[in-house]
């Protein structure tokens, strides 16, 4: 039996979600897959990049992670997206990379992939769930099967309790914040994806 293949794909501006994606693809690691941890590409000037020392440290930091592609669509059998709010909605550098992929979707190619993502702003109320629920909707267009946080692991609930997918607030220094209960909720949500994308691949 093949490994199932994960692909984590997010956008960072200030290394919150970028924190978010690891932890995504340990879980996922654990769990038996093959995991790709890939970023959007940054879409902004320099000039904006460097008038946050935060945001250019976490450019700096990831320098090693690639710019997901297409490829990485292809070759998942599930896909684990997180993206900052952005007045609601995905943020436009992860919007951009799925706004690419009409040639897939045409071919039938992101059919029947297990879909899950998570969100962050910097505050509580800062449109996490509009985010999940904005790219859930483009996950509906692409025929995925969505695979929300439900709850039917306490981790969601110590989280914040958001059914959809693990929504955190971002603090000054771009870090997670109550990174001790957003990170068993973020492995519970990876390894759950993992496995439903098991069972399909197996299966279908």
């Amino acid at each position: 039996m093949s490994k199932t293949n994960v692909a984590v794909i997010y956008y960072s501006s200030t290394g919150g979600n970028t924190q978010m994606a690891r932890w995504a693809a340990e879980a996922a690691k654990e769990a038996g897959a093959e995991v790709r941890l890939v970023k959007a590409h940054e879409l902004a000037p320099d000039v904006a990049i460097d008038s946050n020392p935060i945001w250019r440290k976490n450019v700096t930091d990831t320098a090693d992670i690639p710019d997901a592609t297409s490829v990485d669509l292809e070759w998942a059998d599930a896909i684990i997206f997180s993206s900052p709010s952005r007045f609601d909605v995905m943020a436009s550098q992860l919007k951009q990379f799925i706004d690419l992929q009409g040639g897939l979707w045409a071919a039938g190619k992101l059919a029947n992939k297990a879909v899950t993502a998570m969100a962050t702003a910097g505050n509580p109320h800062g449109g996490q769930e509009e985010v999940i629920q904005s790219i859930y909707t483009v996950m509906q267009h692409w025929s995925t099967i969505i695979v929300p946080t439900g709850y039917i692991n306490q981790s969601t609930f110590a989280a914040g309790g958001n059914p959809y997918g693990t929504s955190a607030t971002i603090g000054n220094e771009g870090n997670v914040v109550d990174a001790e209960n957003i990170k068993p909720a973020v492995y519970d949500q990876a390894k759950r994806v993992t496995a439903v994308a098991t069972a399909l691949k197996n299966n279908l």
